[in-house]
């Protein structure tokens, strides 16, 4: 089942070039067989919310001010002394926050920065890239800038879902509750529910177009 520019306009309108990614988008599905509407508008949902309707391809860390930095890493920075080197400094608090972490290196290593969350679905971490490159073929440790490419950031984003058994999750069951099931699919993506009514509103607006 291919996704039309059309859908991802009616659905996604903050999208800002749904043309550019009708096709990239239903090849990687295709390719990880997220090929019905269920599995499609979950999805899309997902990805369209961890990307700002598929405007945001790396991760942010730009802090602004230490309470922010406090609420975010309450363990990492108890105290405005400890967050405030950290405010507008995305590389270091990238290498800081994950320093030993995800297969990373210490803060010294640089591996945090280099590795943080970029695509649809954010691959962070040394090990995960080292993982979807091995999945795609792709040269991601040396390169990690590759997963901002589009046709990248889509494939690695279903590859994650394929590899997490999140089809499974999205597949109608009779007698199933399908609330719970995406409320599962949201943690196994963002490691909590930040944001569930926004990807929600998103799968309902992308039901309604694949009906």
């Amino acid at each position: 089942m291919q996704i039309s520019e059309q859908v991802i306009r009616n659905a996604l309108p903050l999208c800002r070039d749904p043309a550019g990614w009708a096709p990239v988008l239903s090849a990687a599905m295709q390719r990880y067989e997220i090929n019905t509407p269920a599995r499609i508008a979950s999805f899309l949902a997902q990805t369209g919310h961890e990307s700002g309707q598929f405007n945001r391809l790396v991760e942010s860390l730009y802090y602004t001010t230490p309470q922010r930095l406090m609420k975010v890493w309450p363990k990492r920075f108890p105290s405005e002394a400890i967050a405030a080197p950290y405010v507008k400094n995305e590389e270091r608090l990238a290498n800081y926050v994950y320093a030993n972490r995800l297969g990373n290196g210490d803060a010294r290593s640089g591996d945090g920065y280099k590795y943080r969350g970029r695509g649809l679905i954010q691959v962070t971490g040394r090990s995960n890239y080292a993982a979807c490159a091995k999945a795609l073929d792709l040269d991601l440790l040396n390169d990690p800038g590759l997963l901002i490419q589009p046709q990248y950031a889509a494939l690695s984003a279903a590859w994650f879902w394929n590899s997490r058994g999140l089809n499974a999750l999205a597949d109608d069951r009779t007698g199933d509750d399908d609330l719970e099931d995406f409320t599962v699919i949201t943690r196994s993506i963002n490691g909590g529910t930040q944001g569930l009514k926004e990807r929600l509103a998103l799968l309902n607006a992308l039901e309604r177009q694949l009906a």
